[in-house]
């Protein structure tokens, strides 16, 4: 991905080449009321639709586990969240339009029972949910024209990790100018047009990986962005059954792989099924590898850009309008008062 005309006449790419700044700039500002909740309860759940969950919640828990923040920390879409006990959860509900309809149901029911701790992230002012919510933040990025969620995902995931780092007594600050940096250089990063084209053709693209988000968000991301069938194998579920279905015109895409694994996929899948396997990692596998840079903690965010580098190209050499789908909409389940 680049900047000249054939990427940037979309809004799509204008987000995503705007991401490495609102990384850069991002700061965590009057979350006092916040991070002295959790501290208190001890307990958070993370709740959202679609790009507003997949990253910014998993890659919060994710992040938590391994630093060992000692805190019970959930995640669920708002319709299933309805079901559960929150009582003793501080809830934070994420919806860039704040009129998501499943998060305002959840919110309007636990207002009813009088839950004293829910906060909203959303990127408008004067919402539905903001009139629900004990205290609402605001993203600084700015409204999105593509239809599909970039630079809003990478800031909403950035508040939610450095929350948990100020719970922790940390914070990451000094860290998002590598960040920024990294993120930009992976963004632009030249694909192998091997690579696009096998994706372009392919009957399913699966993105396999960790339960941190990243995988998960680039599979909702290739069928918003590339009108294709797609599906997410977490962790080693690739190699427990799936092959069954997959086909020889089938792709899977390896982000972050589990090093140990590798010869019984090429033997699951590239030499069972015929498929071609792809890795995204920090270094070179038995697969053709997107190598892209190591920064520690702040990981994740660089794979979610090579996976919209990839998409990207690949929309660009299929010649689709990648800015408007032909279904999906920008808020997909939109609340309407009455």
């Amino acid at each position: 991905m680049n900047t000249d005309n054939r990427y940037s006449r979309f809004a799509l790419v204008g987000e995503m080449m705007q991401t490495p700044n609102i990384l850069r700039n991002f700061e965590l500002k009057n979350c006092e009321k916040a991070i002295d909740a959790i501290k208190q309860k001890g307990k958070l759940f993370l709740t959202g639709e679609g790009s507003s969950r997949i990253f910014p919640a998993k890659n919060a828990m994710y992040c938590a586990r391994r630093a060992g923040i000692n805190l019970n920390l959930a995640t669920e879409g708002g319709m299933q969240a309805c079901c559960y006990d929150l009582s003793d959860f501080v809830v934070f509900g994420t919806s860039n339009s704040g009129q998501t309809k499943e998060v305002i149901r959840l919110f309007e029911r636990l207002n009813n029972v009088n839950h004293k701790n829910l906060f909203a992230l959303t990127a408008n002012k004067n919402t539905k949910l903001e009139s629900l919510a004990k205290q609402t933040f605001i993203l600084s990025c700015g409204k999105e024209q593509a239809v599909a969620a970039t630079k809003s995902v990478a800031e909403q995931t950035l508040f939610y990790q450095s929350l948990l780092s100020a719970i922790a007594g940390k914070s990451l600050a000094k860290k998002l100018p590598q960040l920024a940096d990294a993120f930009g250089a992976t963004l632009t990063m030249p694909i192998d047009e091997k690579i696009t084209n096998a994706i372009a053709s392919a009957g399913t693209i699966y993105f396999a990986g960790k339960n941190d988000g990243v995988a998960e968000e680039l599979t909702l991301k290739a069928s918003e962005i590339l009108r294709n069938k797609s599906d997410y194998l977490e962790g080693t579920y690739a190699v427990h059954g799936v092959e069954e279905a997959m086909n020889k015109d089938d792709v899977v895409i390896l982000i972050d792989p589990f090093k140990s694994e590798l010869e019984k996929i090429k033997q699951t899948l590239v030499d069972g099924v015929g498929l071609k396997v792809f890795a995204v990692s920090d270094e070179q596998t038995i697969f053709p590898t997107i190598i892209v840079p190591d920064i520690g903690e702040l990981d994740n965010y660089i794979y979610l850009a090579a996976g919209w580098n990839i998409l990207v190209e690949t929309g660009i050499n299929l010649s689709i309008d990648i800015d408007k789908p032909l279904r999906a909409r920008k808020v997909g389940n939109e609340y309407l008062d009455g």
